[in-house]
């Protein structure tokens, strides 16, 4: 989706990756859950931490951090797991994002997102929506059905080869 898309005002979920404000559509954030045990599933890429089980249910967990290119997430006391359902061909996937820590809840005006910025042609930018101004902070602002790829979603396929969906 592109910033022209956005033509109302929209709620995000801002959360904290390093020193860098992300946020995502609170339409697309399930749940936000306290660092759990995660179980590690072997042969997946690093950015994939494993799985929970989440009411039953068994949840792959990404490592945002990992995922875009910096250092592992460190447990701390307000590190989470941002469950969120991605829209992939016909089926809604859900995940968990681990974060270093989610910030607010607020409201952004279509005037207050710029464009991803254009950094070359080998930098893939097409996962982020816009770059949202809130008071002097730039906020990247994810387009959270783009941030993995279908192979990145392929992985998260359950022992039997199924897609886990909610």
């Amino acid at each position: 989706m592109a910033v022209s898309a956005i033509t109302e005002t929209r709620q995000y979920l801002t959360f904290s990756l390093d020193d860098e404000i992300f946020a995502v559509d609170v339409a697309k954030v399930r749940e936000i859950l306290e660092f759990t045990t995660i179980t590690k599933v072997p042969q997946t890429p690093r950015f994939m931490r494993g799985v929970i089980n989440l009411r039953g249910s068994v949840v792959p967990v990404m490592d945002m951090r990992l995922k875009f290119g910096m250092a592992e997430t460190e447990r701390t006391v307000n590190t989470c797991i941002i469950m969120v359902e991605i829209a992939s061909g016909d089926e809604t996937i859900v995940l968990g994002m681990l974060a270093d820590s989610v910030q607010e809840v607020f409201e952004l005006e279509p005037d207050s997102i710029e464009p991803a910025p254009r950094i070359g042609t080998k930098l893939d930018t097409t996962f982020i929506m816009g770059m949202g101004r809130h008071g002097e902070q730039f906020i990247i602002i994810l387009d959270i059905d783009r941030v993995f790829s279908g192979d990145d979603l392929a992985v998260m396929a359950d022992p039997i080869g199924e897609v886990v969906n909610g």
